[in-house]
């Protein structure tokens, strides 16, 4: 499994500029009021989940997003979904709850998670993850976060959580 370190020195490889922020260890969006103060762009939350056919799901939405999951199956075309397990989220992604960020796609060498992106998200100027460990956050620009993707061969699918629908074109 890739570590931060490989992490950075793949955007430096795809000439991807970042920024990270070093802080003490966050587990929950809100968990460290005013840290986030003096970090430029969208932060996020995301969710590792497992739907009821053994589908595996990354969700990374704007921290202010509010997620349905009773009815978020309907629109991404899942069975119903639960949260994964660590065990499973560290075996496919490589990192540990409280971790969980889109980077660590890069560590699903097999695709076999599902990429889910906010609208919102997907729209902001700069966004900001956790570099595979909670105790900082890496920004990239939209741009940069889009040539992370389709280096990795991802294509999100993005949704508009407010209206729970399916964007074609974000």
């Amino acid at each position: 499994m890739k570590t931060r370190a490989d992490l950075l020195a793949f955007f430096d490889a795809q000439g991807i500029d970042h920024a990270t922020v070093e802080h003490q260890a966050v587990f929950r969006v809100g968990e460290a009021p005013g840290l986030k103060d003096n970090i430029e762009g969208a932060h996020t939350k995301n969710l590792f989940l497992k739907d009821a056919k053994a589908r595996l799901w990354l969700i990374s939405a704007h921290e202010h997003a509010q997620i349905d999951l009773k009815r978020l199956h309907t629109v991404i075309g899942s069975a119903r979904l639960s949260f994964g397990n660590a065990e499973l989220m560290e075996a496919t992604l490589g990192v540990t709850p409280g971790s969980v960020t889109a980077f660590a796609l890069i560590n699903d060498t097999a695709r076999a998670v599902s990429f889910v992106l906010d609208r919102d998200l997907a729209a902001a100027e700069r966004v900001n993850f956790h570099p595979l460990e909670n105790t900082a956050t890496t920004g990239v620009s939209k741009a940069g976060f889009r040539r992370f993707l389709a280096a990795l061969g991802i294509t999100p699918l993005v949704v508009d959580f407010a209206a729970m629908a399916v964007v074609e074109d974000a």
